[in-house]
């Protein structure tokens, strides 16, 4: 998949603030590339100067091949769907969708005619007459779309669009955009701090913290194979183990942590650590097992049950260990029937080493 857009060293400051740290990355033709991180991690900046809203301190972003940090924002092809959507109150919903075609200077029955294909493809033609306000908050989520998608461009951008949005109605439209993207071809991009939305639409995932990319991967790449302990705390679905080599060799790793001794085993790592070295090791929730006594050949470290929570055909069992460190297993109810899983009930969870992930503490 060839490039279409590249961050080429990009920095932005604001002031003696640096929002966006040195960032080199391309986004792909034709792929849905998510951006997600907490609060004030610079996601939205980076949306906002591929936009041409904000313009890089330091750097050149590419288009195509072509630099557009001097290109004002209505002459890019960028257009952006805003978490607050931004629809004209004072237009209805067919001319909402006719606007930017209107100003590109598209005659009146060719506008209507590709305004109405577009209302017709996101399922909301019959509503072409109605005032904005009278629309539901899916509804109005479609008009939006249909602006931006109506100009055809090569690249959508994405600012928290789902946001507003119940529960219900936020997973429909995760699959409309989805669905969207991969017959139109366009790449989208967009920026969230939720999980279940980057992963479930996303072909490709950043994580940023604090103005910089902690990594970039498949949603399966960055949920199994977390690189930095931020990534993995960030995540929530790893059991995190901090403590000294025991023993390293490029066959395994031995971690002497406060819960007890923890394995990695089977090469997932290309420089292990040395004896005496601080290392971190993660094992996934749905990857820790539980039981009464600990198996053999296994990671096992002694807990107790402190609280559990039930969600559709999953639990989640929280566990304290013997240090009073909080661990998590995720699993069906399959799985823990015959477990006596009362509050306080002491149980070993354990993993197999190949389980367990190196991770970066930077």
């Amino acid at each position: 998949m060839e490039p279409l857009v590249s961050f080429e060293g990009v920095i932005k400051r604001y002031g003696d603030f640096v929002a966006v740290k040195k960032m080199d990355f391309t986004i792909r033709k034709g792929e849905f590339l998510a951006i997600m991180g907490s609060s004030g991690c610079g996601k939205t900046t980076t949306l906002r100067m591929l936009a041409g809203l904000d313009a890089p301190t330091e750097g050149v972003i590419r288009l195509s091949g072509q630099p557009i940090d001097h290109l004002p924002t209505w002459a890019r092809d960028t257009p952006m769907v805003w978490q607050s959507l931004a629809l004209f109150p004072f237009l209805n919903v067919r001319e909402n969708v006719e606007f930017a075609l209107k100003m590109r200077g598209m005659g009146r029955a060719a506008r209507r005619q590709k305004a109405e294909h577009w209302l017709d493809r996101m399922q909301i033609l019959e509503f072409a007459d109605r005032n904005i306000a009278q629309l539901s908050g899916g509804q109005r989520q479609r008009v939006a779309l249909a602006r931006s998608l109506v100009v055809e461009p090569q690249i959508l951008l994405l600012d928290e669009p789902l946001s507003a949005l119940d529960a219900a109605l936020k997973v429909r439209m995760q699959s409309v955009l989805k669905t969207l993207q991969r017959e139109t071809g366009i790449t989208f991009v967009y920026v969230t701090h939720s999980q279940s939305e980057a992963f479930s639409m996303a072909d490709r995932v950043v994580i940023m913290s604090r103005g910089q990319i902690e990594q970039i991967g498949t949603p399966q790449e960055i949920y199994g194979t977390p690189r930095t302990r931020f990534v993995a705390d960030f995540l929530g679905s790893s059991n995190i183990f901090t403590g000294t080599v025991r023993h390293s060799s490029a066959q395994g790793v031995e971690v002497e942590t406060p819960d007890g001794p923890v394995t990695l085993t089977g090469g997932a790592f290309a420089a292990p650590p040395k004896a005496g070295e601080t290392a971190t090791l993660t094992v996934l929730d749905t990857k820790t097992q539980l039981g009464l006594v600990p198996p053999g050949g296994a990671n096992a470290i002694r807990v107790r049950v402190i609280g559990e929570e039930f969600v559709g055909a999953t639990a989640t069992i929280y566990l304290e260990t013997a240090q009073g460190r909080e661990i998590r297993v995720q699993k069906s109810h399959d799985e823990l029937a015959g477990l006596p899983l009362g509050i306080g009930q002491e149980l070993f969870a354990h993993w197999s080493p190949t389980d367990s992930h190196l991770v970066a503490e930077a």
